[in-house]
C-alpha cells in the first residue's frame, strides 16, 4: 500500500516532466528538420545558449522585475488582509466598500499604466502599483470568503462560552480562512509575474519586460525567448515559495488531508 502510494506520488511528478521534455524536443526537431530561421523561431539549443552568453544582462534585468514583484506583491498582501479582516468584521464596511472592490476589476489595468506614468513618473513605482492592483483582488476576495465560510455553530458555541466578537474573529474565523488566504496568495503571486511585464511594456527603462520589448524589433527571438524562461522561473519559485509558506502556517490541514488519502487506499 505505501510502494503504490509513493509511485502515485513519483508518477505525479515525473507524467509533467515528461510531457515538457517532449514538448522540447518536438520543438528542437521540428525548428530542425523544416529550418526555421532562428529570427522567427529559434530552437530550444538556441536559446539555451542565449541564456548562457546573455545571463548578466539577464540577471541584471531579472532583479528590478523581481524587485518590482516583491513589493508590489507585499502591497497588495497587507492591503488585501486588512481590508479582507475589516469587511468581514464590519458590516457597514462590507455594504460600502466590499461594492467598490469588486467593481474596480471592470477597469482594466493597461488602461491604468499610462496615467500612473503621467502621476509618478517613470521608475519602479507605477510597476509596483501595477503589481499591487492585480494582485490585491484575488487576496482580498478569497480572504473574505473564508472569513464568511465560518462554521456558525462554532461560533455560537463559543459565545456560549463567552467569547467576544474578536476572540471568534482570532481564534476561529482567521483559522477557517488560512486556506482561502493561501488560494488568493497562490492566484496573486502567479499573476505579479505579468503584471511587472504590463508595466515594463507601458514604460520602462529596464526589467525583463523591457528586455523582451527592446529586443523584438531588432530580431533577437532568442533573448526573447531566454527572458520568456527566466520569467517561467520566476514564477514558479515564487509559487513554491508560496506553497512552502502554506504547508509551514498550515500544518494540520496537510495533515488531516493526508490522513484522508490514505483512507482511500
Amino acid at each position: 500500500m505505501i510502494f503504490l502510494k509513493k509511485a502515485a506520488g513519483l508518477l505525479t511528478w515525473l507524467l509533467p516532466v515528461a510531457i515538457l521534455v517532449g514538448l522540447v524536443a518536438a520543438w528542437e526537431l521540428w525548428v530542425q528538420l523544416a529550418d526555421v530561421p532562428k529570427w522567427q523561431l529559434p530552437a530550444p539549443s538556441a536559446v539555451a545558449k542565449e541564456l548562457g552568453s546573455s545571463s548578466s544582462l539577464l540577471w541584471d534585468h531579472a532583479l528590478v522585475t523581481l524587485q518590482e514583484i516583491v513589493v508590489g506583491f507585499l502591497a497588495a498582501l497587507i492591503a488585501g488582509l486588512v481590508l479582507a479582516g475589516g469587511i468581514a468584521y464590519s458590516r457597514v464596511l462590507e455594504r460600502s466598500v466590499y461594492p467598490i472592490v469588486i467593481a474596480s476589476q471592470t477597469v482594466p489595468i493597461i488602461a491604468i499604466a499610462p496615467l500612473l506614468l503621467i502621476w509618478v513618473g517613470y521608475g519602479l513605482t507605477p510597476k509596483i502599483i501595477i503589481v499591487a492592483l492585480i494582485c490585491f483582488y484575488p487576496i482580498a476576495v478569497n480572504t473574505v470568503d473564508g472569513l464568511k465560510a465560518t462554521d456558525p455553530d462554532m461560533v455560537n458555541m463559543l459565545r456560549t462560552l463567552g467569547a467576544s466578537r474578536w476572540q471568534v474573529f482570532t481564534k476561529l474565523q482567521i483559522p477557517t480562512a488560512l486556506p482561502f488566504m493561501f488560494s488568493g496568495i497562490k492566484i496573486g503571486v502567479s499573476v505579479s509575474v505579468i503584471a511587472a511585464v504590463i508595466g515594463e511594456w507601458v514604460g520602462a527603462s529596464e526589467g525583463l519586460g523591457y528586455l523582451i520589448t527592446y529586443s523584438q524589433p531588432l530580431f533577437l527571438t532568442a533573448r526573447v525567448f531566454a527572458a520568456i524562461f527566466v520569467l517561467s522561473v520566476m514564477g514558479i519559485g515564487l509559487f513554491v515559495l508560496a506553497v512552502i509558506a502554506e504547508r509551514m502556517m498550515m500544518p494540520w490541514h496537510f495533515n488531516e488531508k493526508r490522513a484522508n488519502s490514505m483512507r482511500q487506499f
